[in-house]
């Protein structure tokens, strides 16, 4: 991997960082008797496994990107971490009174759709910005294909993320099962069907950018990006974006996520 300097790679990420909404990030004093509680109920209801969760740092920010089949994910996902990780949850979840009650109680973050895209990532710079965790789907939305694969294409919003926080670590991750006991539209659970939890190793964006089989930049070329017009400069972006979301929906897909 090529060396490039620091202030170069701080011009890059200040000339499309995105900018947090600085309204604090809710807290819950229910969430750390939710983690308490959280993974044993996860153990004892479900058939869970759970691979390389070793992985994910117990503190500091970090972005835990994973497929998306079952309304179970994000809940299993934070078991298997067992630290607090906050997801952009839409307006919906906090108007049904039970959906309202998990999000409340683990400080996850309302979002509305007619905000749009770029409100949810301010509230999401927000959460990395507080060196907490982040969980989200890059898919966007849970997969409605009735038949495998399931995995969609990733939207780029998690490397605009991991741009703006180059160093954070971004985790890809692979649920494998939870539609068999959860799928989309479904009222039941199927307690007795087995699941799979893999995390795996972390990039985080500074590092895939230098290297020769992600980004592949160098100073140079880093330099030379920095000094575009900024709608060149952000249609190269949105190339780089693009390759790392598909590259990151790969390595998903390499873990067995269907």
């Amino acid at each position: 991997m090529v060396e490039v300097s620091k202030s170069t790679l701080e011009k890059l990420r200040a000339s499309s960082r995105i900018k947090g909404t600085g309204i604090p990030v809710p807290k819950s004093p229910w969430y750390k008797i939710f983690l308490l509680t959280l993974p044993v109920l996860m153990r004892t209801l479900f058939r869970v496994r759970y691979r390389g969760v070793h992985r994910v740092p117990r503190k500091g920010a970090v972005i835990l990107a994973a497929n998306h089949t079952s309304h179970l994910d994000p809940i299993s996902v934070i078991a298997g971490v067992r630290r607090p990780t906050h997801y952009l949850a839409k307006d919906g979840h906090f108007k049904k009174w039970f959906t309202a009650i998990v999000m409340k109680t683990t400080g996850q973050i309302r979002t509305h759709r007619e905000s749009g895209a770029s409100d949810a990532l301010s509230r999401a710079a927000d959460i990395l910005g507080a060196d907490l965790a982040m969980g989200i789907f890059p898919e966007g939305t849970r997969s409605r294909r009735v038949n495998p694969p399931f995995l969609a294409e990733g939207k780029t919003g998690v490397a605009r993320l991991a741009a703006s926080y180059p160093n954070v670590p971004v985790h890809p991750i692979a649920i494998i099962g939870s539609r068999d006991i959860m799928a989309p539209g479904d009222k039941v659970l199927r307690f007795w069907k087995p699941f799979v939890v893999t995390y795996g190793e972390s990039i985080t964006w500074n590092n895939w950018l230098l290297h020769p089989k992600g980004g592949g930049l160098d100073e140079k070329a880093i330099t030379s990006l920095i000094v575009l017009p900024d709608s060149e400069r952000r249609e190269a972006m949105r190339k780089l974006y693009r390759k790392f979301t598909d590259q990151l929906m790969g390595s998903i897909k390499s873990l067995g996520a269907p």
